[in-house]
């Protein structure tokens, strides 16, 4: 049913924040010169409309605005592109998902339908069995999006095992976002043969120890360069989980962007779509301060 897959591993893939204008738009210009800084510095590849890139409040329009901005600036899209897909109707994700694929996307990164809370596995089953049979010939490369305190839906490894099997080839590996490293390490021991990424960056060295196949992650949008490491040789460095603990003392979304302003001398990257808030100029400032103190110093520089 599905097409040939790209085919190897995912690797260090950035999550990639969306600048926004003034006005709401998104902001193309910025957009393709963070994902061309990201591939420059260290990433293998990025994810459009993710979780950090505020994707549930992007539309159909302005997905494919994006994904043709970057397609135009010359991004081996079939190589370096993931398309994220978030939607509480089945329809509303086959159009994001179609998207994706139409403009020549690696893959997707599918989250399960947020709002009903606790489906079952049955229910989220027939959901995305539903996606694949409309998506038809044209599914492939299925990375399943499991990050329940975002969805308020996760998806098990059950169910992660039964799409395989019924739609053999299309379903290609999981990102777990759920940062519970028990149930990671169950999916890394579940799931061979499949791409287990993970979301937090705190974890990604253990996890690639363990055969994890890469990272999908925020973090990505401010040192690739720390995290490449992690991802290829699963090797440990403690920066990273002390710039992670020093984010997440802010709303993740608004932190990156404020940092990658920081870096680019460019206070605009700070507009968030609404309802979600920017730093204000003093949290900006502190937090500038202890990421840079804890890259020149170390990890004992994180408070």
């Amino acid at each position: 049913m599905n097409k040939a897959g790209q085919g190897g591993k995912i690797g260090l893939n950035c999550a990639l924040s969306t600048p926004f204008m003034s006005d709401g738009r998104i902001d193309l210009v910025r957009l393709v010169r963070q994902g061309r800084w990201v591939l420059d510095n260290g990433c293998d590849g990025f994810t459009l409309f993710g979780t950090t890139g505020e994707g549930a409040s992007l539309s159909i329009h302005e997905r494919y605005q994006a994904l043709g901005a970057v397609a135009a600036a010359g991004m081996e899209m079939r190589a370096q592109v993931l398309a994220g897909v978030s939607a509480a109707t089945i329809d509303d994700t086959v159009a994001q998902a179609r998207a994706g694929y139409e403009m020549g996307c690696r893959g997707l990164l599918l989250a399960p339908p947020f709002y009903f809370a606790n489906a079952s596995d049955d229910g989220l089953f027939r959901f995305f069995s539903t996606v694949f049979e409309r998506l038809g010939g044209d599914l492939r490369d299925v990375v399943l999006y499991h990050i329940p305190g975002m969805t308020r839906n996760g998806i098990s490894i059950e169910l992660t095992l039964r799409l395989a099997e019924a739609f053999p080839g299309a379903v290609i590996g999981i990102k777990d976002s759920n940062g519970d490293w028990a149930a990671t390490q169950e999916r890394l021991k579940a799931l061979k043969g499949m791409q287990v990424l993970v979301g937090d960056e705190r974890q990604l060295a253990r996890a690639v120890q363990h055969g994890g196949a890469g990272s999908i992650c925020g973090l990505a949008n401010l040192a690739p360069d720390l995290l490449r490491p992690l991802v290829h040789e699963g090797k440990e460095e403690p920066r990273v989980n002390a710039m992670v603990e020093a984010i997440l003392g802010y709303s993740f979304m608004s932190a990156v962007k404020a940092m990658i302003g920081e870096r680019e001398g460019d206070p605009a990257w700070s507009v968030m779509r609404p309802p979600l808030d920017p730093l204000t100029a003093a949290q900006t400032r502190k937090l500038a301060d202890t990421l840079a103190s804890i890259r020149a110093n170390g990890a004992e520089k994180a408070a």
